[in-house]
């Protein structure tokens, strides 16, 4: 089996590259940008932006198996290249924002929306086999704190009691090699979760213990915090990100054991990526 993971300068991805390698499997580091990669030794590289479909073909070629990260531009067009290509099965790296009853038309929910409608209409003409991973909360969003508790300031959050089922990265790509790589996993939808519902003031409690280090924040108006990231996050988005906090706020998420039945383990805690990442939070 050869698998073709697109998007590896992303940590689920690039983390997938490292298990995929160490169980034996061939893979194929894909990325817009390959040169920037370092895949481990003897792992190939290839060309794919998702959104440019001239580069699918030659990506494709002697493929089995794809990870698939939620990009809609163009998503008819793979498929049916990844068809052409005889790829037998696309694993989605979807969202559990797809869920929503507005999923269609929210700005951060629509695009793995149609992906996974895409991915399964063609699956459902026999093209191959469709497989949506659905994590909720990455507990790699924490990072966007980051430069922030570096240098000794309080991240902003409009509202912090919102709560969240924080994910491991690496729980995502454990859950990912499982469906890659044992057939009867193929074909389903799968919500992934981390262990806890944790609200933000909570998380950043984890956190200040993980570093050693103070990790206050501040409470701005939904508007204020709105205007303070107009420069580099989209109005759409913005206003998605707020619905979802707000929907949130004070309501403990539902989790699942869906990571410990794909992977045979318990979901890894926050308080694990904590100390995983705590570097990246210190001076």
């Amino acid at each position: 089996m050869t698998v073709l993971v697109t998007g590896s300068r992303g940590r689920v991805a690039s983390t997938l590259i490292g298990l995929l390698d160490a169980a034996g499997v061939e893979v194929t580091a894909a990325s817009k940008n390959p040169a920037d990669l370092s895949p481990p030794p003897g792992v190939g590289t290839a060309h794919c932006d998702l959104t440019d479909p001239t580069t699918f073909d030659a990506a494709l070629k002697g493929v089995d198996s794809v990870f698939l990260y939620a990009e809609a531009a163009h998503i008819d067009t793979f498929a049916a290249r990844a068809r052409a290509a005889g790829v037998d099965h696309v694993v989605l790296l979807s969202s559990s924002s797809v869920l929503a009853p507005d999923a269609a038309r929210n700005a951060i929910a629509a695009p793995h929306l149609a992906a996974e409608r895409a991915l399964s209409a063609a699956a459902d003409t026999g093209a191959f086999e469709a497989t949506h991973l659905q994590p909720g909360a990455f507990a790699s969003n924490a990072l966007q704190w980051s430069r922030s508790l570096r240098s000794g300031q309080a991240p902003a959050l409009p509202y912090p009691h919102s709560y969240g089922d924080p994910i491991h990265e690496r729980d995502i790509a454990e859950a990912a090699l499982a469906v890659l790589t044992e057939p009867r996993l193929r074909g389903s939808s799968y919500l992934l979760t981390g262990p806890e519902s944790l609200d933000f003031t909570e998380q950043l409690a984890i956190l200040a213990q993980a570093t050693g280090r103070p990790a206050p924040h501040t409470v701005p108006t939904p508007e204020e915090w709105k205007a303070s990231v107009a420069g580099f996050i989209p109005e759409t988005f913005a206003d998605a990100l707020l619905a979802y906090w707000a929907s949130h706020d004070g309501r403990p998420t539902p989790r699942t054991r869906t990571v410990e039945e794909l992977t045979g383990h318990p979901a890894r805690t926050f308080a694990t990526w904590a100390a995983d990442h705590a570097d990246a939070f210190r001076p």
